[in-house]
């Protein structure tokens, strides 16, 4: 008996067909179009954005359950047409520098203790250092990448010498994050030069509207096309004669489904080491991410704040992101330790309540409450909009091998009042317990970074195996900055593929990065001026505690199509009374 996947790779749809012959006829024009058309190209995108920015963000929000005029709205302005827009002008930048590796000049670079190197990237521009104040982010690159070495380990593909192969791609874009899907195809685009095909997720195809519009400069050329359909339909594609690469943000079942199979045609083929699908897959396909808080001398504004931070790592998109905090990782023998777990749930129980939008939300839960029989499970409000569990570290492998993507948020404590030894055990714990290597974020007050020493630290953080990795901040911002890699730890295998292979984003167009690393501010503005931090970082309007969140998505991603200084003080306003 043959299954529905077998018998729609049989069945003949000409729409794609017709979709994939006019985009394999376009592949080899593509590589040839020129840096400056490229550029041209981003212009006219950013222009057909800003018509649909807000039915996007608007329509986007209603269709995941949060209500009109909510500061949530703020979350599908920044995660929607703001990434996109950012994108645009990054990539602008760099294209129009590329030329001798000219967007190199003036990045800051650094030796780590380990000899790798590091380059920041943020703050890049101006408006970085006045919206962003305090943010950092450097990429670090992979052993071997040197200052001599950088410029041929970046942006090889726009080298003269290098000829340029056309490919076409596809793309299964994401269900969940609305920038997902288009940034994933620019990055095929313009990094790769490989047209592409984006499959929609059925969860959000809503978005074919806005997105048509919005990259109509690509799809007029031919250089895109759009569709939507199911997973019999993805199937189809995935074995189309004229696909050559696949991209998939999504689960690691369906990445394993689309390379070796299922049943016992995928455990056979797994086991022979030969994959069903030949093409090249890359992917990002999501992790248990971790959340660890390092032990030092909180005070209860402190404790305030950042549980403000853990609730938004965890319910941001009401939970359902790749790099959502699954797994808090406390210090046991901390005396603020209990404290923190409180406001925590005090936090996520005052928050908004959404609909489980995501399909199979409900048996993940029941899959997270069944792997945690015989542990505490404390429902946070009346609605239960999130369970927060304890368990002990090391002993549920249900919570530790498998991403719940949804509303549930896991408490592990490891023993140790020492600073250091603290985070050399949780690092320990996450790299040899949890699944996958896409983000990890830490918390750690100034004076316990000044006590453990800053190259210290570094050395540490370095054993540390995370494609993102934010201290006092949320990997999720690294999602959002479009000169970052954004990807799973380098090393994967179609065979044990955790977070996936690959990187998407990074503007800078780096071969060989490593990882991202963030910092943000430990304390907000203006209580940070107390501790001689000068930074001008409010409370960030990602955060779903954020009462101006929504108007702020808005003014950024205006901001981002014309960057002026007129509309600085709005902007400043806005920051300080979210």
């Amino acid at each position: 008996m043959t299954t529905n996947l077998q018998q729609a790779v049989d069945i003949h749809y000409p729409e794609l067909d017709e979709a994939l012959a006019g985009l394999a006829h376009k592949k080899t024009e593509w590589p040839r179009v020129g840096v400056a058309d490229r550029i041209a190209i981003l212009a006219e995108i950013k222009e057909c954005l800003m018509p649909v920015a807000e039915d996007w963000a608007l329509t986007a929000s209603r269709k995941k359950g949060i209500p009109a005029g909510s500061p949530l709205e703020g979350e599908e302005w920044l995660s929607g047409p703001y990434s996109l827009m950012a994108y645009c002008n990054a990539l602008m930048d760099t294209l129009s520098k590329v030329a001798d590796k000219r967007h190199l000049e003036g990045l800051p670079m650094r030796e780590l203790p380990n000899g790798q190197l590091a380059v920041k990237v943020v703050p890049h521009t101006v408006w970085d250092r006045l919206l962003l104040s305090g943010v950092s982010a450097e990429v670090w690159m992979q052993p071997g990448v040197n200052r001599g070495n950088l410029a041929r380990h970046t942006a090889s593909a726009y080298e003269s010498g290098n000829p340029r192969r056309g490919k076409l791609a596809l793309v299964l874009g994401a269900g969940n994050i609305s920038s997902i899907a288009p940034l994933d195809c620019l990055y095929k685009l313009f990094a790769e030069h490989q047209v592409a095909l984006l499959k929609m997720n059925p969860v959000n195809e809503y978005l074919i509207a806005f997105l048509e519009p919005a990259l109509k400069p690509l799809i007029a050329r031919g250089y895109l096309r759009i569709v939507r359909g199911d997973t019999a339909i993805g199937q189809y594609l995935c074995n189309h004669p004229l696909v050559e690469e696949i991209h998939i943000t999504g689960s690691g079942a369906a990445h394993d489904a689309i390379v070796w199979g299922t049943g016992a045609e995928a455990a056979a083929n797994k086991a022979a080491g030969t994959p069903k699908n030949r093409r090249r897959v890359t992917s990002e396909l999501g992790a248990v991410c971790p959340t660890i808080v390092v032990p030092g001398p909180w005070n209860a504004a402190d404790i305030a704040f950042q549980a403000e931070h853990i609730a938004t790592q965890k319910l941001h998109n009401a939970g359902f992101n790749c790099v959502a905090c699954q797994v808090l990782v406390m210090p046991g023998e901390w005396e603020s330790r209990q404290a923190l777990l409180d406001q925590v749930r005090k936090t996520i129980a005052a928050s908004t309540p959404r609909p489980l939008y995501y399909p199979g939300t409900e048996q993940r839960l029941a899959g997270f409450r069944s792997a945690l029989t015989g542990h505490a499970l404390e429902p946070c409000g009346d609605t239960s909009q999130c369970a927060v569990a304890s368990f002990a570290a090391g002993a549920c492998s249900g919570i530790e091998e498998q991403e719940i993507f949804g509303p549930a948020l896991s408490v592990t404590e490891l023993p140790g009042r020492d600073p250091e030894a603290f985070l050399i055990r949780a690092i320990d714990y996450a790299n040899r317990h949890l699944h996958g290597t896409l983000g990890a974020n830490i918390l750690i007050h100034p004076a316990t970074m000044r006590v453990i020493g800053r190259k210290r630290f570094e050395e540490i953080l370095a054993g540390l195996h995370y494609g993102c990795i934010a201290i006092n901040a949320w990997t999720g911002l690294g999602f959002l900055s479009a000169p970052t890699p954004w990807g799973a730890f380098p090393g994967h295998s179609l065979q044990d593929v955790q977070s996936g292979i690959g990187f998407v984003h990074n503007t800078m167009l780096f071969d060989r990065p490593e990882r991202t690393v963030l910092e943000a501010p430990f304390t907000p503005y203006p209580r940070n001026l107390a501790r001689l931090n000068f930074s001008m970082l409010p409370r960030p309007p990602w955060f779903i505690t954020n009462r101006r969140a929504a108007t702020l998505g808005r003014l950024l991603t205006r901001f981002q199509y014309r960057p002026a200084v007129s509309k600085l003080p709005r902007l400043f306003v806005n920051a300080l009374r979210g």
